[in-house]
């Protein structure tokens, strides 16, 4: 019931009026169109629109689904599973008109989504010439949906699939190419990867805002952001901006002249501002119109912009709000994973509680994460090495989702419990089967151990099987331990497996986010 409720009120959008002026036109979803990947091993939704009561049939291989538009011409067919296909099929709709959908392939979708670093492409990663020449690899394609932000959910988003190969893949999402060049070649079948992303978006962006409505634990921040919104002075921010770019152009002609790199141009407040008031709106104009499309999996890549003073905090119920909204857009718990905010220099503990957030969702059935503290870039908040990202990623499905235990660990490391005896704390980890890499003493600065004062000493650590057990001479009693609690660290814990441990705290103590 609760799947055909968000069937129902998903084709009960914006576009219906839209729809209504064309209703004697038979039209698809936008996702399905040439060159489309569909999954296979499970029931494959395929809908759109024509004149009420016209009689729709879809074919697909040798199956044939007939149903009727309704009363506003929306009709929805269900395909049943399909095997792996990497000869190129053709998928026909007919009505009053017909409609061919040419090139389609059946293999493995994944849907990735989140701000700038999923939507980062693959002409801006470490080697990128290397990489688009070897990218000749037509049973990888790639959906990018193209529509914008909306004031209310959508029937229709705008996008097209590509096939890659050296002079399409230069656009792709590199976070989702990498994953997926990892999959085809480890199962050898098709993969579709739909990227919705959007650079310098806040995670509230992109979660149905009557879910978020609905959250007790984000009732103080959406009042708290709603207040300093309704308050804000738009003309005085913009005259302060002007003047911004006019140092800035002076600064930067100066540079040019002695040959110096740039200054960073000015982010425009406004358009920050903009991003912040629009709760939802992504979800609106980018996901709603995806959905019910069949797909594996779900991959995240975002937070940067939740780690702002007074917001990294709730990242810990946003993230788990947002799995369990979409899942239930797509009427299954379908796995999802997302990638940890890697090393960056950043003020302030924001960032470290995003990363919190991110791991605490873990608690979550059917999830992962790629932790990547060892490959960010401290001065760059667009790292490069997205293919280590991708892999990371990739790992995890192909353990955890399709089930090559063979290949070890998921994910590194993750607390599972600590105890405290005789002054010592036992720390125990979760993805540590093949057990943890040997510590040296020059390498354990990042742990810190503090006693009822609170005050933060160095620890002496060191390996115990598949725990850590952290002492030192200055706490006599210690109650907390923290590793590679701050937004830039040294990465100096490991699993057998070379992936690196998530940060952690075992005390839950408050930090001032304004600092």
């Amino acid at each position: 019931m609760r799947t055909a409720f968000f069937l129902l009120s998903h084709f009960s959008v914006l576009f219906a009026s839209a729809l209504a002026s064309h209703a004697e036109d038979l039209r698809l979803a936008t996702p399905f169109s040439n060159h489309m990947v569909l999954q296979r091993e499970k029931p494959v939704p395929i809908w759109g629109w024509a004149e009420a009561g016209d009689r729709i049939t879809v074919k697909f291989g040798n199956q044939a689904k007939t149903t009727q538009a309704d009363s506003d011409g929306k009709w929805i067919v269900k395909l049943d599973p399909l095997v792996a296909n990497s000869t190129a099929q053709s998928l026909t709709v007919q009505g009053k008109t017909t409609i061919s959908v040419a090139d389609v392939l059946v293999g493995e979708v994944w849907l990735g989504s989140g701000q700038s670093n999923m939507a980062m492409a693959v002409g801006q990663v470490n080697n990128a010439e290397d990489e688009k020449a070897a990218a000749d690899l037509p049973l990888i394609r790639m959906f990018t949906e193209a529509s914008g932000s909306a004031e209310k959910p959508q029937s229709l988003g705008k996008g097209a699939w590509k096939i890659c190969s050296p002079n399409s893949v230069s656009s792709f999402s590199a976070t989702l190419y990498f994953f997926g060049r990892e999959i085809h070649k480890s199962l050898n079948v098709p993969v579709g990867l739909v990227n919705s992303s959007v650079g310098g978006t806040p995670i509230e962006s992109w979660i149905d805002v009557e879910a978020q409505a609905m959250s007790p634990e984000l009732a103080t921040l959406q009042k708290a952001a709603a207040s300093a919104q309704s308050s804000a002075d738009e003309a005085s921010i913009q005259k302060q901006y002007d003047a911004e770019i006019v140092r800035w152009r002076d600064a930067a002609k100066k540079a040019r002249a002695a040959g110096e790199a740039l200054p960073r141009k000015p982010v425009n407040p406004l358009e920050k501002l903009a991003r912040k008031r629009n709760v939802g709106g992504l979800f609106n104009g980018k996901i709603a119109p995806l959905y019910p499309y069949s797909i594996r999996g779900m991959l995240w890549y975002q937070g940067e912009a939740n780690s702002m003073p007074n917001k990294g905090f709730y990242y810990r119920y946003q993230l788990p709000l947002l799995v369990a909204d979409w899942r239930s857009h797509w009427g299954e718990d379908v796995p999802f994973a997302w990638v940890q905010l890697p090393n960056y220099e950043r003020r302030g503990v924001g960032w470290s509680l995003v990363r919190e957030g991110m791991m605490q969702t873990l608690r979550l059935p059917n999830t992962g994460m790629a932790v990547t503290l060892d490959i960010g870039d401290a001065q760059n908040i667009h790292p490069k090495n997205k293919q280590e990202v991708g892999k990371r990623l990739a790992r995890w499905a192909l353990v955890d989702v399709y089930g090559q235990k063979q290949l070890g660990d998921s994910m590194g490391p993750i607390i599972a419990g600590h105890e405290i005896v005789d002054g010592k704390i036992t720390v125990r980890f979760d993805h540590a089967d093949e057990g943890l890499r040997e510590l040296t003493k020059s390498n354990t600065v990042e742990f810190l151990i503090a006693g009822e004062d609170r005050i933060w000493q160095p620890a002496t650590v060191r390996i115990e099987g598949k725990t850590i057990v952290a002492t030192s001479d200055q706490v006599a009693n210690p109650i907390a331990l923290r590793y590679a609690w701050k937004s830039n660290p040294t990465c100096v814990l490991y699993g057998q497996s070379g992936l690196p441990a998530s940060p952690f705290r075992t005390d839950d103590w408050s930090v001032d986010e304004t600092q």
